[in-house]
Order: structure tokens, then C-alpha cells, then sequence
């Protein structure tokens, strides 16, 4: 398998248009088909690129060993997400609840986790 087909068996996998996989890459859908197509060699900033936005393993991307996506620890993940919610614009409802969240208090939090228990155990 080629490095096109890698990443066309990334954005298929992720149920990507190739508009929608460039736009999270700074690309045009142009690009993406030429990358695809063997039409365009994969530069070693895109594939940082592809590999840092959907979590890609770059030993597989580049050359086929591994596993196509890396594992990422439950800490990794908070960090990414809070990394991202910091470019987050004001008023966001992303935003929003977090800064409501961050002013929970202990009480608060047993409350909610109540309520997320109970909810769970409904079918």
C-alpha cells in the first residue's frame, strides 16, 4: 500500500470528505486527491500535520508498520481537549460550561456524579 493509499484509508476510516479532511489539514480538497492519487509526494510537514490532527501513527503512515492510529493516554486526551478549548472564541457553549463547571464545588460535583450514575443505569 502506498502512502496515498494510507491516507485515503485514514480519511475513509474517519468518514471524511476530502474537503472536510484538508480544511482540518489547511488544505484544499485538490491537494488531499493529489496526495491520495501518488500525484503529490507526502512532505514531511504534512504528514507531522495528518498525524498530529487525527491522532496517526507516523511509522504506519510513512511505511505501512504498526498500527494506523497511536494510543493515547486518558491525560493526553484532557490535554488536548483543554489545549483546544483555550483557542475556543468567548461564548462558545464549549467554553461556557467549563467556566461553569470550574466553579462547582464539592457538593456539586457529588450531585452531578449522582445524577450521571442514575442515567446510566437507565435503559
Amino acid at each position: 500500500m502506498t502512502q496515498g493509499e494510507r491516507i485515503k484509508e485514514i480519511r475513509k476510516y474517519l468518514d471524511l470528505t476530502m474537503e472536510k479532511f484538508g480544511e482540518r489539514l489547511g488544505v484544499g480538497k485538490t491537494a488531499i486527491s493529489k496526495l491520495e492519487n501518488n500525484e503529490r509526494n507526502l512532505t514531511d510537514q504534512m504528514a507531522v500535520s495528518i498525524c498530529r490532527e487525527f491522532d496517526v501513527n507516523e511509522t504506519w503512515l510513512r511505511t505501512g508498520e504498526g498500527e494506523m492510529f497511536i494510543q493515547r493516554t486518558r491525560n493526553q486526551q484532557i490535554t488536548d481537549f483543554l489545549g483546544d478549548l483555550i483557542k475556543e472564541e468567548d461564548g462558545t457553549f464549549k467554553k461556557r460550561l467549563i467556566e461553569a463547571m470550574s466553579k462547582l464545588d464539592k457538593k456539586d460535583w457529588e450531585d452531578i456524579e449522582r445524577l450521571v450514575n442514575k442515567l446510566a443505569k437507565k435503559d
